[in-house]
């Protein structure tokens, strides 16, 4: 296949479309490995930044953007008719829930239109995008596969073979009676496409994009052939599965299994406190179990663009085929109500401090969604600055990965994080701990601020006992 050919000698032009925390490591490693590539974002200012060697995401250096520019091989554009260059095209685009918490392909459709317009012979597509098992075959494919216009020799990147090719098939389909500027394109022969599940998880220390095995589906044999010979040259382990939704399902099983879990522990956390029992200690106890046991740990809620989002697209495609997913949707319930229980706790800290919630002063410690991170989607500390806010307290934030809220789907809090100091911790009614950063000097936050809401036993785990703290 000459696909194939030019991956493995890696003449091969590889475009990412989205640049964030996904297509952005992705992109880099290509390059890094030795491929060419071409970055796609609609975000202008992502553009600017990666020409200045910047990086806009905190886990990824700007030592490693210096590297890819350095190699000459990785330029990023807001160019899409560019698209045609390309021999393989990755498609790394979110895939949110509405408010209606169904999912929102709007990004996915987009994209994979503006792909069809430019796709051309010999390409090959890859979806990473999260979604629910048969978002491949059922959308992508027929946008791909249907009669697209081909201005004569306007494609780039053809040889004169692949050029005789093209008129070819448009003599064909003109003898079927479509116009000669028109061609068919069919999967497997023409152009290629796979599935491949992102796994990407921001500033983990032990793994990395190129060593986190990769799940590969293709739509046809020869599709995850060349997906797999793609990925085969910046990933250490690809793992071919049989089909597109499989490797769909893979990615969702992987969240739900997490979600799960995490609304079992956050659950037990509820149980335990009526029952004056520390979960933490409990979770740490049972964790000496050497075999059939492994530890998921409570917090305020979840965060993050994987585990509070993908579950819902499983259940949205279930009830396509009248299967009601009461396990999937029951974990969903309890985790979306975990900072409601936090302000609950709140309230009764400040109660035994004869306070009000009502006009307490109230600062949370950490906006992003996992610590050490700058990535605030649906970080449930943004929840909590609603909830409270409604209830009358008046609430900043410190975080030093967040000097500003970004603005998100749901929320346009216009709030600067608060330097930390112990004059301005003494001005607060009630501390949240809500992510704990590493950052954080935790013994000055014990000493200077008057009551402490803790949800991640952060001070816990520090083995800092103070009569301040309550465990959330």
């Amino acid at each position: 296949m000459k696909l194939i050919d030019k991956i493995n000698n890696q003449s091969a032009i590889v475009g990412v479309i989205g640049l964030g925390y996904v297509g952005l490591p992705l992109s880099l490693e290509f390059a890094i490995k030795g491929f060419n590539v071409i970055g796609f974002d609609l975000d202008a200012k992502k553009i600017t930044s990666l020409l200045e060697k910047k990086s806009y995401i905190k886990h990824i250096s700007e030592e490693k953007i210096k590297q890819a520019a350095a190699t000459g091989r990785f330029t990023s554009t807001t160019d899409f008719s560019r698209l045609r260059e390309p021999d393989a095209i990755i498609i790394c685009v979110p895939t949110p829930l509405n408010e209606h918490r169904e999912p929102d392909m709007s990004y996915v459709i987009n994209t994979a239109e503006t792909v069809a317009r430019y796709l051309r012979e010999g390409q090959l597509v890859v979806l990473e995008s999260t979604t629910y098992p048969g978002t491949t075959d059922e959308i992508l494919l027929p946008m791909f596969e249907r009669i697209v216009k081909k201005p004569a020799l306007e494609v780039a990147g053809l040889s004169s073979e692949e050029s005789s090719k093209e008129e070819s098939l448009k003599e064909e389909s003109s003898a079927e009676g479509f116009s000669a500027g028109e061609l068919t394109m069919k999967v497997g022969e023409d152009f290629f496409l796979a599935f491949s599940p992102e796994r990407e998880d921001p500033n983990n220390a032990n793994y990395t994009t190129s060593t986190i095995p990769k799940v590969v589906g293709g739509v046809t044999p020869k599709c995850l052939e060349a997906a797999e010979a793609l990925y085969g040259h910046v990933i250490e382990k690809t793992v071919p599965v049989s089909s597109t939704r499989v490797a769909e399902a893979a990615k969702l099983l992987e969240n739900i299994y997490r979600s799960v879990n995490i609304a079992l522990v956050n659950e037990l956390k509820l149980v335990f406190n009526k029952m004056n029992i520390d979960v933490w200690e409990v979770i740490s106890a049972a964790s000496t179990k050497p075999f059939g046991f492994q530890p998921f740990y409570p917090g305020p809620g979840l965060g993050g663009h994987c585990i509070p989002i993908d579950p819902f697209y499983l259940t949205w495609k279930a009830r396509e085929n009248d299967i009601n997913t009461r396990f999937i949707e029951l974990a969903g319930e309890v985790n979306t109500s975990m900072p409601y229980y936090v302000v609950e706790k709140a309230f009764e800290a400040l109660n035994m401090q004869k306070k009000s919630l009502n006009g307490s002063r109230i600062l949370i410690l950490g906006a992003a969604y996992k610590k050490d991170i700058d990535d605030t989607r649906e970080s449930p500390s943004l929840k909590l600055i609603e909830i409270f806010r409604e209830k009358g307290a008046l609430v900043d934030y410190s975080d030093p990965f967040m000097p500003k809220l970004p603005r998100t789907r749901k929320y346009n809090f216009d709030m600067v994080s608060v330097e930390l100091t112990p004059e301005c911790l003494a001005g607060y009614d009630l501390v949240v701990l809500s992510t704990d950063h590493s950052d954080f000097d935790y013994n000055m936050i014990i000493q200077s601020a008057s009551l402490i809401l803790d949800t991640r036993n952060a001070f816990g785990k520090r083995g800092i006992k103070n009569s301040k703290v309550v465990k959330a």
